[in-house]
């Protein structure tokens, strides 16, 4: 398994475990931003879609802690930018 697809299978099992989620999305967009300082280093540049029942009640930014707790070491190691969209099951069977 190359090194790029092993990366977001890692975001994406570590988001499913820690909450739980019904759907997760992982777009790795590394090659859009090549050349930049974070990209030679290392880490990559993703984007992520979330669903999981564990953002109800929350704020956007609350939502938004609890994946960066989730991926935890990814975070400082794999990981130089995260976009990400956060939905409970309803907002997403709403259309999000």
């Amino acid at each position: 398994m190359s090194r790029p697809r092993q990366r977001t299978d890692d975001i994406r099992a570590r988001l499913e475990r820690e909450l739980d989620a019904e759907l997760v999305e992982v777009t790795d967009d590394s090659a859009r931003h090549a050349g930049h300082a974070g990209a030679s280093e290392g880490g990559g540049h993703y984007r992520v879609c979330v669903v999981s029942a564990r953002f109800a009640g929350l704020s956007r930014v609350a939502a938004q802690r609890l994946v960066y707790e989730a991926l935890g070491s990814l975070m400082r190691d794999a990981i130089h930018a995260l976009e990400m969209r956060t939905l409970t099951p309803e907002q997403w069977r709403r259309g999000g």
